[in-house]
């Protein structure tokens, strides 16, 4: 025979939305502990998502989500991309490689091209170069060598026919170098403001925008209102924002941004974010759909400051056994997100 809590050992309503934040509804259901609440909870999502919307934004993916260069190439990245439904890709420069330094003005405008007879474009240019040659490092020579490799990716992404450029502007603290000093706030701004200013005209003559990150991790740019007005206090055409939704999940959310930012916002990524991993690392970020962002109400947001943009899917473990899988599944949960499927 099953005893059943009496009232008294009952637990309440914001109690159970408590647990079910951090272990979801079927997981309490499961256990007998989700009671009406659930059905509660479910009422209110069916009644806030807005029913047969479709949204004109763009899907594009990020290469890191590919086994590249390891197990694919440019080209077979780029034709999986097509046939899983995209419309664009994030290319990433390097120290080395396909898109580098190294690369040739003939070469870039090749891979540019051979992505559009493909029948994508490239979105942007991202690159991880901006943590170890940050261009608000203590290092004046790794300050001097962030500004030069930033100029040399302001040019690949005119040679490739993308007119965005991914910056981090700085970093006060890098969670992963505990041995690095940290830079004081006020210094990080100084620094980051001197670089962006040597930027800008390469960028303007090229036509490419210098979109700005949002990291919670790096210490910088906070908040909506900091990025704001450090972008504003710019009052140059081609300084916008390049929006990561996941990158502020742990302490803030990103409807809240997206108002906030409004037109400043030129590109975005879209990850997804377990907010249920307590301590950050990089595992935080999950495929599409798998977290606990609000994204309903993000792309409600979206829509509501006119963005039509790229919505890009960065992800940083390609799976290790059949990695196509993450591209088509990332393509259909944003086909399901921007209501072209139901």
């Amino acid at each position: 025979m099953t005893n059943k809590p009496d009232e008294a050992g009952r637990l309440d309503r914001r109690e159970l939305l408590a647990y079910t934040a951090y272990f979801g509804s079927a997981f309490l259901a499961a256990q007998g502990l989700a009671g009406s609440v659930m059905g509660e909870e479910k009422k209110e999502e069916k009644e806030k998502v807005p029913q047969g919307k479709r949204y004109a934004m763009k899907k594009s993916i990020n290469m890191w989500a590919f086994p590249y260069p390891q197990k694919m190439n440019l080209k077979e990245c780029f034709e999986l991309a097509k046939d899983a439904g995209f419309d664009g890709v994030e290319v990433n420069f390097a120290l080395d490689g396909d898109i580098s330094p190294e690369t040739s003005e003939a070469e870039l405008k090749r891979i540019g091209q051979m992505a559009r007879d493909i029948g994508i474009q490239i979105s942007g240019v991202c690159s991880f170069l901006f943590w170890p040659y940050s261009l608000t490092s203590n290092d004046p020579e790794r300050r001097a060598r962030g500004i030069e490799l930033a100029g040399q990716m302001v040019l690949a992404a005119k040679h490739l026919g993308t007119e965005n450029l991914l910056v981090v502007p700085g970093a006060v603290y890098i969670p992963w170098l505990r041995e690095m000093e940290p830079v004081p706030n006020d210094v990080c701004a100084a620094r980051a403001r001197e670089a962006l200013q040597k930027l800008l005209p390469l960028a303007e003559k090229n036509q490419v925008y210098l979109n700005l990150e949002n990291i919670f991790a790096n210490g910088f740019l906070f908040s909506p209102g900091e990025m704001n007005d450090f972008v504003d206090s710019f009052n140059h055409k081609n300084l916008k924002v390049h929006f990561d939704t996941g990158n502020i999940m742990q302490y803030q959310f990103p409807e809240h941004w997206i108002r906030m930012l409004g037109k400043r916002t030129q590109n975005i990524h879209l990850k997804e974010y377990n907010k249920r991993v307590n301590e950050f690392n990089l595992e935080a970020f999950r495929p599409l759909l798998d977290g606990t962002t609000d994204w309903p109400a993000v792309l409600e947001a979206l829509d509501g400051v006119g963005y039509r943009g790229y919505l890009t899917f960065e992800y940083f473990h390609p799976y290790q056994h059949f990695p196509e899988a993450l591209i088509y599944q990332t393509s259909d949960s944003l086909d399901r997100m921007l209501g072209k499927k139901a």
